[in-house]
Parts: structure tokens; sequence; C-alpha cells
């Protein structure tokens, strides 16, 4: 299947922000997306994961039937568990790592680098069985949820898509005490990343996936009327970023927005950050489109699009990385220097995560240069 580069620049883009967001102490983390918008990029990365899945699940139903395309996400469902599992081993032991170099950092519990030292089976046991999600991890627990139910749901979604939505709006709409239900550590708390709130914005990208062909010729006559609606929600998701930025000269316009929008819980995915990006992904797939496919012909745009189809090496990568560039940060001393060093770091950290994306994505052909290289008898 031909690959969008446009799509892959933003899940590249997505990696990039979630690293920076997690370096409390960057420089360019002051420009990712959630500074604009009332959402950040894991609501990107979630959307922009089921309408592949959505895409991908209908053209292997076409070309191999239904049983293949279960079949298939049930084994992506068990990858996505293996990163899991072998991207908290490796959190843990880079952690580990930083504090024996004292290292000190704050994107990672300090607890998980004693666990995995002290007792490294138990800590891969409660990983494995999904009964602590290491933070920075835990948005794949959620991933492995979505995509393990995908057999049955995406079947449900295709065959009666009005009704599937109506019962993922259902959910969603009960997802916190749902989620309570969910044993785990976070004891009756259920899992940071609620399944059931996150769950219909990831079927709402599968159904746009699936159905995209059917929608936009629906949508487009209406184009004028959703780039208005579409721009009035990101303008008024601005006005909330920008009073909280202000503080408290700006409270009583910030009190009057609030009775709108009630209140804002990226963990239960509130109603304002569905409904802003999906207005956003309107800008991006209509209006916007001829500008999103030039950036994705650029040098950035290709870069970035390499690191969005690094997929899971390049998540558990932007993890590690933004554990390391949150350690650098805080040996920066004050000052110019130390802005200056900051904003060294995070150009650092990025082009780092680009060339682990590069070189995964062309490790048949090193690794086979180095077996040429290598004596037959190896």
């Amino acid at each position: 299947m031909k690959r969008i580069e446009a799509l892959d620049m933003l899940r590249g883009y997505a990696l990039v922000c979630i690293m920076l967001d997690h370096m409390p102490l960057g420089v360019i983390r002051n420009l990712t997306l959630s500074n604009f918008t009332v959402f950040d990029a894991a609501e990107l990365f979630v959307l922009l994961s089921g309408f592949l899945v959505g895409m991908v699940w209908v053209k292997v139903e076409e070309r191999q039937g239904r049983r293949a395309a279960q079949w298939r996400f049930l084994k992506r469902a068990f990858k996505v568990w293996q990163a899991l599992v072998i991207g908290a081993v490796l959190l843990a032991l880079f952690s580990h790592l930083l504090y024996q170099l004292k290292m000190n950092h704050t994107a990672v519990w300090f607890q998980y680098s004693r666990w995995i030292v002290e007792n490294p089976f138990g800590y891969i046991a409660t990983v494995a069985l999904m009964w602590m999600q290491p933070n920075l991890l835990d948005v794949l627990a959620l991933y492995v949820l979505l995509i393990a139910t995908a057999p049955v749901t995406v079947p449900f979604l295709l065959r009666m898509p009005f009704t599937a939505m109506a019962v993922s709006l259902g959910i969603w709409w009960l997802s916190e005490p749902l989620n309570a239900m969910i044993p785990n550590q976070r004891e009756g708390q259920g899992l940071l990343f609620n399944p059931f709130g996150w769950q219909l914005l990831f079927f709402t990208g599968v159904a746009i996936g699936a159905f995209r062909d059917k929608i936009m010729p629906v949508l487009r006559p209406r184009t004028g009327v959703l780039n208005g609606i579409s721009i009035s929600i990101l303008l008024f998701g601005l006005a909330i970023i920008i009073c909280w930025r202000i503080g408290e000269p700006a409270k009583p316009v910030a009190d009057i927005l609030k009775q709108v929008y009630g209140s804002i819980d990226k963990w239960s995915l509130d109603g304002l950050r569905y409904i802003s990006i999906l207005a956003a992904t309107w800008m991006v797939a209509v209006p916007l489109a001829p500008a999103f496919g030039w950036m994705s012909r650029t040098v950035l745009g290709r870069d970035l699009a390499e690191i969005g189809r690094g997929g899971l090496w390049s998540f558990v990568s932007c993890v590690l990385l933004s554990m390391w560039g949150d350690a650098l940060d805080m040996t920066a001393p004050a000052g110019l220097n130390g802005f200056l060093l900051r904003l060294a770091i995070d150009v650092w950290v990025i082009l780092a995560l680009w060339i682990s994306a590069a070189l995964w994505l062309r490790r048949e052909e090193w690794l086979g240069r180095i077996r040429a290289k290598l004596p037959h008898w190896i």
C-alpha cells in the first residue's frame, strides 16, 4: 500500500513533540503543539494510529479477506505489547544508568530504576501483565488494548458504522467509572490513559480511514461552513491557552471561558480536546492539505516522515532520548549560556531521533554490508 508522506510527517512530528514535552527545561518545548491548542501530541498520535488501522484494514480485507485482517492486527497488538515490555526494561535500566552517573532526571519516576535492579523479574512481570504502566510508555498500554480489540470492533464498525460510533460515544460518556473497574497499581483509578475514553478518538480515526472516500464527498460541499466552525473551535482553544499563560490578570476571562467548556481532562479525553483535534484534522486534511503536502516534500518534512515510519522503534527511542535530554538539561547553568546549551540539547535529541529512525529503516542494508565483510565461517 502506497504511503502518504504527509501522514508519516505528522506521526514523526507527534513523536518529536512527545519527546520534547517530557523535557521540562527544554527550549523548543515552548513551540510544541500543546502550546497552541488544548490537545497535544498524544491525541495526534492516537488519531493517526486509528486512521492507519482503518485504511490498512480495508485494503487487507479487500485483498485477503477478513480473517487475514483480524490476524494481522492481533499480531500487531502482540508487537505493541512487546514494545511496551522491552521499552519498560530499557527505560528502567537507562534511568538506573543515569542515576549511577549522577545525572538526575524527572522525565520518569525514580522507583523504576530501583525495581529493575532489586526485583527485575517482578518488574518485568508487572509490566507484562499490564498491572503497571511506566510513565512515558503508558500510551503504549492504551494502544495494546485498542489494537487487541480491533478484530472484533473494526468489523462491527464497518458493518454498522452509526451504531458502532453511538456505542463508542456511550462508552466514552461512562469512561471514568468503567476505567476505575480495571485492576492495576493505581488502586481503583484504572489506567492513566483511560481506554474507555480514548477509544472514541481511536475509532473516530478508524472510521475516517475506512470511510474517507464516502465521507469526503458529503463534507466537501460544506467546506466553507466546516472551515468556519473548525477555526472557531481552534481559536477558542487558543484563547484558553493564552489565558493560562497570562495567569492571574486573565482570570476573569478564563472564568468566562470555563463556563463554556467546564473542565479539561486529558486522561479521560474530555469533549473539548476531542472536538479540537477533529477541527484541526479537518483543517489539515482540506484547506491546508496543499501546504502540508508541500511540507512533506521538504528536507525537514522527509526527515520527520522517516521518524514517523520508524513506528514502535521511534516511539521507544523518543522515550529514551527524552530521559537523556532531561538529564542533560538539568546540568545546564543559568543565564544565556544555559539557554543556548539547552537549545543545543533539544536540537541534538531531535537529530538523534531521526538518526535512530533512519538507521532502523535501513537496517537490512547496513546489516547486509556488515555480514558481507565478516569471515564466511562466522
